[in-house]
């Protein structure tokens, strides 16, 4: 299931990691618009309705269909690039929940041998979904609406975490947005565990002023981040860029996610990883719609 925006600043750094800095955030084109404003309670309030649109945005996702093309960069001491490989993947919706099809490595379709096994997977997973119990169904739509809970508790705890400035107002793809800092408070006490995690962040975010949505979010690790009891430790300076954009006039979903993380694995070795994910042919799942072979869908694209 997608991570919302807000999620994604933690999120997404813990899950490069398991695998293994961002260059300077590029400057802000700013508009000549006066900037309004808003004082500290003010800004709190628009990130919490923010976080919660965000949650919405979440479910929505679940509506669609889209490819989603991957592409990582493994670096070495010197920054340099020194292997890089693609995966792209049909996001699809399968009996009301998302799975992912792989169709291509490194921009070239998949081998015969790599069809047939992405096949045998899907098929396997559509005889479970068929077959699935209403118990087992319960079961399964109680876990996702636990985890869209927790999401709903991290994100809160958001405007708690930080001190909020309004840098400016910039116009981006032709819509006016709200471009605030956020600096990690010194007396933040969190309320759900993986919240404490906030104050090793700092990001500054661009709000459409119109939807109150998130548009882009640039975050930075500051200080050393341990995850899974010091098997994996996030160093200061990773960074993760985020960029969303609406769609069918009805939900915000992302375009473009950055990711440049420094991690050290069990203590023994560094990683240094930029991964770069694009996501595009976003349309709305119809009851009608079917599964089709690796094969077909390559011949579409």
């Amino acid at each position: 299931m997608k991570q919302s925006a807000a999620s994604l600043l933690i999120l997404v750094f813990i899950s490069w990691s398991a695998l293994a800095q961002n260059q300077p955030a590029e400057t802000p084109s700013f508009s000549a618009i006066a900037v309004p404003q808003l004082s500290q309670d003010q800004i709190r309030a628009l990130i919490r309705q923010v976080a919660d649109k965000d949650i919405e945005n979440d479910k929505k996702q679940n509506d669609y269909t889209y490819i989603q093309r991957e592409e990582e960069h493994k670096l070495d001491g010197k920054g340099e690039v020194k292997s890089s490989e693609s995966k792209t993947r049909e996001v699809m919706v399968l009996y009301g929940e998302q799975i992912q099809r792989l169709v291509a490595k490194d921009d070239k379709p998949l081998s015969e041998k790599d069809t047939a096994r992405e096949e045998e997977r899907i098929r396997k997973l559509t005889d479970k979904r068929k077959n699935e119990t209403e118990e087992q169904r319960k079961k399964r739509t109680e876990t996702e609406e636990k985890d869209r809970e927790d999401a709903r508790k991290f994100v809160g705890e958001i405007a708690d975490a930080y001190n909020f400035r309004l840098m400016d107002v910039e116009n981006l793809d032709g819509r006016e947005t709200y471009v605030i800092d956020a600096e990690p408070r010194s007396d933040f006490q969190p309320r759900f565990k993986e919240a404490k995690l906030l104050p090793r962040f700092r990001f500054r975010a661009w709000i459409d002023q119109a939807e109150s949505q998130w548009v882009k979010l640039d975050a930075e690790c500051i200080d050393t981040v341990s995850v899974g009891w010091f098997l994996a430790r996030i160093h200061k300076g990773s960074r993760l860029l985020i960029d969303q954009t609406r769609v069918n006039d009805e939900v915000w979903l992302p375009r473009h996610v950055a990711i440049k993380v420094d991690v050290r694995v069990a203590l023994l070795k560094n990683f240094n990883l930029e991964a770069d994910v694009t996501y595009r042919d976003y349309k709305k799942f119809r009851t009608d719609t079917k599964i089709v072979p690796v094969g077909e869908l390559q011949e579409q694209h």
